[in-house]
């Protein structure tokens, strides 16, 4: 499964750990939208592009 974690504000520890637990067994990309530049197209982008999306 691909799952995209979009971090809004920084990651905590809670999502953290959740990630690292997800890492072991499906593919895990971050986005961590206070430190990039990124387009709203390519955010889109990534989340239909994913299984799963969680938002921090």
């Amino acid at each position: 499964m691909n799952i995209l974690h979009l971090i809004n504000d920084k990651q905590t520890e809670l999502s953290r750990k959740i990630i690292d637990m997800q890492s072991k067994e499906h593919r895990v990309k971050i986005i961590e939208l206070p430190q990039k530049n990124i387009t709203y197209e390519t955010i889109i982008d990534e989340i239909f592009s994913h299984d799963r999306v969680v938002s921090w």
